[in-house]
């Protein structure tokens, strides 16, 4: 078999509290559909909770008001995140037709108001500065993710990225994208130790201009 959706790790109904139905029914539904759909790799569905769920709730802590996340895809960590925070409003902006189709119709089957899918790049948002925060995941490295991102908070909104092992060289690398879009306290959090096999690291800074 080896491609069946892992067992629940214990640290699901922790993490998520009275969402849990949520989250299980987004990621069973992930599990069955995210292959054929292209949306997941073939060998995600035997990691899917550890590596991905859990992975991107445990940074819930770091939104707050209304949030962006570039680069949704399969709802990573958009998704997730709008289903752990329903206090957070989340709009979820992604370019490929098929994921946006994917990203709507989870909204609507898992009830969740404080969600809105927008079909285009970052770079085409129209609306102005209106986020408090900004996230990505699994998009682009820092240098590229920066100048796509930035202009879309609010002037001292953050920037939240979660981001892999090697985030220190992708900081030194974006120097002068940091600079040139006002970004500033630049910090790397490591969460869910104790809670999930591999902590998340969160990239969070301010947009200052």
């Amino acid at each position: 078999m080896g491609n069946e959706l892992e067992a629940e790790p214990d640290a699901a109904v922790a993490v998520f509290g009275d969402r849990i139905d949520l989250a299980r029914r987004f990621t069973s539904a992930l599990a069955a559909h995210g292959e054929e759909r292209g949306l997941i790799g073939p060998l995600e569905v035997p990691r899917l909770w550890t590596r991905h769920i859990l992975n991107s709730a445990v940074a819930a802590p770091f939104f707050t008001g209304r949030v962006a996340d570039v680069g949704s895809g399969a709802g990573l960590p958009g998704l997730v995140l709008a289903i752990a925070r329903p206090d957070v409003d989340f709009t979820l902006i992604e370019p490929m037709e098929r994921r946006t189709i994917w990203l709507s119709e989870q909204v609507a089957d898992l009830g969740l108001e404080n969600v809105t899918v927008e079909r285009l790049r970052a770079e085409e948002w129209a609306k102005g500065r209106v986020f408090d925060v900004v996230t990505a995941r699994a998009v682009s490295a820092l240098k590229t993710l920066i100048p796509w991102t930035a202009p879309l908070a609010r002037v001292g909104g953050r920037l939240a990225y979660l981001k892999g092992a090697n985030v220190a060289a992708e900081i030194d690398a974006a120097a002068k994208q940091v600079r040139r879009f006002g970004v500033t306290d630049i910090e790397v959090h490591v969460v869910g130790e104790g809670v999930v096999d591999e902590p998340t690291r969160v990239l969070t800074a301010t947009v200052t201009r």
